[in-house]
């Protein structure tokens, strides 16, 4: 162990993956990464002119969602704003809509939205959803009278995450990730170093067993990935205010069951290569794809059967289901025992077979 932790700590790059890796990747999801529509352009043509269009405008036009970049003439200039990319969004109110409100008809107006960028054109549509249910319902109250049983407006709220940021979705998922990169990297690269510099010949004929040497090329690179995570969840609260509401012992004991998987793969990919290239290279093949099936960006449940059966075996997958239910929603040990005891599962599993591997590589 302490011969790995040399190693580790008097490589200079070694030093900016571990301490630079997960500040960059905390700030990059804290703020470049963004998918909430806020400040879209819309471009507006208000053909009715009317106190009820003006107030539809209005309402859509006051808060972060929408910027008004435009006032078109006619629904066809909305469109040319659309496809030059000068607006992401048009409001076409048509003429009548006011009459038609006033004789309790049915008022349409068209909502276009850019659906080039599908998270902010979905969050964008469920806003101007819910903006319409809103107004409709002011209309309703106000022209009917409560005496007649008219309905209130809609009142909506999002629990663990009222606002709606996705800050708060991507942040602590970045715990999960750079957990993940650090230790495969480095637990990837152990023995294979060895086998480089001709040193495991000498290793293998010292009194310690396969365990032991096991145990020591890993759990430096354990205490790194926990260090790691300290490093996020302090950033992630004192800096961008994240909440942490749930228990933090139920966070270490996840984090040291997540772990297992981790370290397991990396001493995979460490008995199957011969070189420190091909293991960093293998290790960033086996990432990319479980980070994408893993749940960070888009949700499993939206993924082809076939894909949610072999998502059974993602650890990564199992480790953002815990932080963020930890971070947002006040979770503990009783929330999240299925989840532990998969990574927990997949972990014994991972790690066995990089043992019997290791015996096999030995001869």
């Amino acid at each position: 162990m302490r011969k790995e932790l040399i190693h580790v700590l008097r490589d200079p790059r070694m030093k900016v993956v571990l301490l630079l890796m997960p500040l960059l990747q905390t700030v990059i999801f804290g703020y470049a990464v963004n998918s909430d529509a806020r400040r879209m352009a819309l471009a507006v043509c208000d053909l009715d002119m009317s106190p009820a269009s003006r107030e539809l405008v209005q309402r859509f036009t006051a808060g972060d969602c929408f910027r008004l970049v435009a006032s078109a003439g006619s629904a066809s200039r909305c469109m040319d704003l659309l496809s030059a990319g000068s607006a992401r969004a048009a409001l076409v109110i048509p003429r009548g809509f006011d009459r038609d409100l006033l004789r309790w008809r049915r008022a349409s107006f068209q909502f276009l939205v850019d659906g080039t960028e599908v998270n902010t054109a979905s969050a964008a549509l469920n806003y101007a959803r819910a903006l319409t249910v809103s107004f409709a319902a002011r209309l309703a109250h106000e022209r009917r009278g409560a005496a007649e049983g008219a309905v209130s407006p809609v009142q909506r709220r999002s629990w663990f995450n009222p606002s709606l940021r996705s800050r708060l979705f991507f942040v602590p998922g970045v715990i999960a990730n750079v957990v993940m990169m650090a230790t495969l990297m480095l637990s990837g690269m152990a023995i294979v170093r060895e086998h480089e510099r001709g040193t495991i010949e000498q290793i293998l004929v010292t009194p310690i067993s396969k365990i032991e040497f096991m145990l020591g090329k890993t759990l430096p690179f354990a205490a790194i990935g926990l260090f790691d995570a300290l490093l996020i969840t302090v950033m992630a609260t004192l800096w961008f205010k994240i909440p942490f509401r749930g228990d933090p012992l139920a966070l270490l004991a996840s984090l040291v069951l997540y772990l297992l998987s981790a370290l397991g793969i990396g001493l995979l990919v460490s008995t199957i290569s011969r070189t420190q290239q091909q293991a960093l290279l293998s290790s960033f093949l086996f990432f990319f794809p479980v980070v994408l099936l893993s749940g960070f960006a888009y949700p499993v449940e939206n993924m082809p059967l076939p894909v949610r059966i072999l998502d059974i075996a993602n650890p990564l997958k199992y480790m953002l289901t815990i932080v963020r239910s930890i971070f947002l929603r006040g979770a503990g040990f009783a929330d999240l025992w299925r989840e532990m005891a998969a990574l927990a599962a997949i972990g014994a599993g991972l790690l066995s077979l990089a043992v019997l591997r290791f015996r096999k590589t030995e001869h």
